[in-house]
């Protein structure tokens, strides 16, 4: 497989929507060699619909790998051929979106995590895309949906669709999704985080590989959940609001491998060759505020950042050139910063999982068990 290139995936960066873009992506594997990368969640319809001009939706540029496509629908059909159409593009692995609460995806769109409530579908589903593709496939779902939050409820999804499929990894953001109209940005913030769900997806279902995502935000959390069993932890917007010092120390923290002193000059220097190569290429599209967007977090909290932001939205109105823009905008970040390399171990933080094996859900029984049980 050609996942088996790479280390495994302990590490890993969300799909998100408007987020997660090539030139984001670019700029986290210039910062660690070894985090999983998933691109946005692309619709299969998107994918078939657009088959002649593919590039603009799938390519991405050499290094991202180790890389993951993440898509979407409720249409087997669409979804075997968009799985085949991605197959040249040497993606590592087939991510199946059953976690969007957004309306749009879960609500109009009928797939997204409305598709929890359907776990024979998506089987189906999973058993279409391995079909046509030659690397893993994976299912990213929350722990539940509405009223439908009970943890037998979960595992009855996870063992349906593992059983009925060839799926063997799941990532779960390990909260529930409310679709009674609460925006996307709420659902990752009201439900609570039932972390103890995930754990005893683990100890009940020890064949299959299990990823955690949600309301984890530094490497020092990501180790406490790999120390607490995880097979491997996925961050969202962490990872994007603060990719210098998160991403910064991935590969050394989490991966074992030696500092590289790796400074943000020399990112800087490589991201704007990417940039002036991307320009343009569809159009006007992408601009030189798209392609900069991801930059707008690399100084946080340090001297300078907020004067480089104003710069920076000032320039966008009237410099056109990567070169250009640089001169302009980021002579207000101080050398320091500039030549500084990550350094020493990442933050500390406070273990969420210390307690989780006492709070375990008890044991889950598929329901062929409980009848036998029942009539014992």
């Amino acid at each position: 497989m050609v996942a088996e290139r790479y280390l495994p995936p302990w590490f890993s960066v969300a799909p998100m929507m408007d987020w997660t873009d090539n030139h984001y992506r670019t700029l986290a594997r210039l910062i660690s060699k070894h985090a999983w990368l998933y691109t946005e969640m692309l619709a299969a319809e998107t994918i078939v619909y657009q088959q002649h001009n593919l590039d603009r939706f799938l390519a991405y540029t050499p290094d991202q790998n180790p890389i993951v496509l993440q898509i979407g629908g409720n249409n087997l059909d669409n979804l075997a051929k968009a799985t085949e159409l991605a197959k040249p593009y040497g993606y590592d692995e087939i991510n199946f979106n059953c976690g969007c609460p957004s309306p749009k995806v879960a609500g109009h769109g009928c797939f997204g995590v409305s598709l929890m409530l359907d776990p024979k579908f998506v089987a189906e589903a999973m058993s279409v895309i391995a079909a046509n593709t030659n690397v893993p496939v994976s299912v990213k779902c929350r722990i539940g949906v509405d009223d439908h939050d009970s943890y037998n409820e979960l595992c009855d999804f996870i063992y349906k669709v593992s059983s009925q499929s060839p799926t063997k990894h799941f990532i779960i953001h390990s909260r529930k999704a409310l679709l009674n109209g609460i925006s996307p940005a709420e659902n990752r913030t009201i439900p609570p985080l039932k972390y103890e769900y995930f754990y005893g997806l683990m100890r009940d279902f020890p064949d299959l590989r299990f990823t955690i995502n949600g309301g984890i935000n530094s490497v020092d959390e990501v180790n406490a959940a790999r120390r607490a069993g995880a097979h491997g932890v996925m961050v969202g917007r962490a990872a994007y609001h603060n990719p210098w010092k998160l991403l910064g120390h991935v590969d050394s923290a989490i991966y074992g491998q030696p500092s590289t002193g790796l400074t943000r000059r020399q990112v800087i220097e490589k991201y704007q060759v990417y940039g002036e190569s991307v320009l343009g290429i569809y159009g006007q599209k992408p601009h030189i505020r798209d392609v900069v967007k991801p930059l707008l977090h690399f100084f946080r909290g340090e001297p300078g950042n907020g004067l480089w932001k104003r710069k920076a939205d000032s320039a966008f109105q009237t410099f056109t050139t990567f070169k250009s823009f640089f001169e302009e905008t980021l002579v207000a970040i101080p050398d320091s910063v500039w030549d500084t390399p990550i350094v020493g171990p990442p933050p500390a933080c406070e273990d969420p999982f210390a307690d989780i094996q006492s709070l375990l859900p008890p044991p889950y029984k598929t329901s062929e068990e409980e009848e036998i049980e029942l009539c014992a």
